[in-house]
């Protein structure tokens, strides 16, 4: 027999530090509509989340149709909360790795609140741009390395909707990002994020170390010269102009050898580093520019660069690496938990139920990581025996499976083995779409 009592506990937890933030009765539709999310298993509409609500619990329909465009909570306040909260969970006095990327959530009606047209980049080649209706969402993450080991997870902590005509992306990540400063005042950050962001790079954000992605035709000078004595003149801002990235490359014949973690896999590369300033980019900020090559010759080379000069290249190299997680991030949210699904048009419901489902995800894989993966085996099916570590799948199945048996058996912390037809049934329900 296991004891689910303390399973269900921790995810009651997670949930209960939200609850000041609300008024009554919006915090009890909070974790009611949280919860129901999880279980659903059909379109994440709001009708489709409000049959999982428990039956003796549920309120009128209308107060969950208007939990996401009316009620009257900050999402600001809940990314602060959780933010505050995972922070001291896995990184509580070292330097915490964040993530930076943006993604379209689709969304189709006449009329959706900060909705537009935008690229897909998901959809989208070289030769072929593919337009797509939804809203465009810079979402930063908290990046974790999972006990099993293997590929890292990003837990949303912070989001901001791009609306047409307002401020960039580039603005609203440097809005975030110091936000997230202010609430963790005694923390420092490493950002990692990809090319489209690399400008943040002199933008001197406090306690920020940025790790990005170089053009492989970025102008590179070298480091200004010291002003000689009695020379005339204001100093000079940068040195001579240096190849580029690409250029530079075929003559590189210093290359050092090193062992990295490339998302799971420990592979070899071989790398060369130098002390440069990306001045049309990065102003008169030094940057370390990294050449990244695969020694069987079978990859492109990668280019990046970091603005702290002293950081060890292996640990560039595998930090860049790791940003792929958010995509894992944002595709899990939008297939595995709805994020795009639920019907809400108006007064910023669409951003606050994105927003929601990107916080839940990362609530649910906080519980999966500090309680679940423990006690729950995950499932290794017949047709997949090589797999070796969890998937998000699993942790919301883990979670799914928690809250099922709590339900059946309320009275019980040693819940009984159920029948085989309610076993079946719990199995069922936990893995389905």
């Amino acid at each position: 027999m296991m004891n689910y009592t303390n399973l269900i506990s921790a995810w009651n937890q997670l949930l209960l530090q939200f609850l000041p933030l609300f008024t009554e009765p919006t915090a009890t539709t909070f974790t009611r509509m949280a919860t129901a999310w999880v279980l659903a298993t059909g379109r994440r509409s709001i009708c489709g989340i409000f049959w999982f609500v428990e039956p003796s619990e549920r309120r009128a329909h209308d107060a969950y149709h208007r939990f996401f465009p009316d009620g009257a909570w900050s999402m600001d306040d809940l990314w602060q909360t959780w933010t505050c909260f995972v922070v001291g969970k896995f990184y509580p006095a070292r330097l915490v790795p964040l993530i930076l990327d943006d993604t379209l959530f689709h969304k189709t009606g006449r009329k959706v609140d900060g909705a537009g047209w935008w690229r897909d980049a998901v959809r989208s080649t070289h030769t072929r741009v593919v337009y797509a209706l939804g809203l465009n969402l810079v979402v930063i993450c908290l990046r974790v390395d999972p006990p099993w080991g293997g590929e890292p997870i990003s837990l949303p902590i912070h989001m901001r909707l791009h609306r047409k005509g307002g401020p960039g992306p580039l603005e609203l990540a440097k809005e975030m990002i110091r936000q997230i400063a202010n609430w963790l005042p005694h923390c420092s950050f490493c950002l990692t994020c990809d090319g489209f962001y690399a400008p943040l790079a002199g933008c001197k954000l406090e306690r920020t170390t940025l790790i990005s992605r170089m053009r492989r035709d970025g102008a590179l000078y070298d480091l200004a010269p010291k002003k000689r004595k009695g020379q005339r003149g204001r100093p000079r801002k940068k040195g001579h102009r240096l190849p580029t990235p690409q250029a530079t490359a075929p003559h590189v014949r210093n290359w050092k050898r090193i062992t990295i973690n490339q998302r799971g896999r420990i592979i070899q590369r071989l790398i060369y580093t130098r002390i440069v300033l990306w001045y049309g980019v990065c102003g008169s900020t030094p940057i370390k520019l990294l050449i990244v090559r695969d020694p069987d010759g079978k990859e492109p080379d990668d280019f990046f660069f970091t603005t702290d000069v002293d950081m060890p290249e292996e640990k560039v190299a595998e930090s860049f690496y790791a940003r792929w997680s958010i995509e894992d991030t944002f595709k899990n949210t939008k297939q595995l938990l709805g994020g795009q699904q639920p019907q809400v048009w108006k007064a910023g419901g669409p951003q606050r139920a994105a927003a929601f489902s990107l916080l839940l995800y990362s609530l649910i894989w906080t519980w999966y990581l500090t309680h679940g993966h423990r006690s729950i085996r995950f499932h290794i099916p017949s047709w997949y025996r090589q797999k070796k570590r969890p998937s998000f799948q699993d942790a919301l199945s883990a979670l799914r499976k928690t809250i099922w048996r709590s339900r059946l058996f309320p009275k019980s912390g040693n819940t009984p083995a159920p029948t085989t037809i309610i076993q079946t049934l719990i199995e069922a329900a936990a893995y389905a779409a």
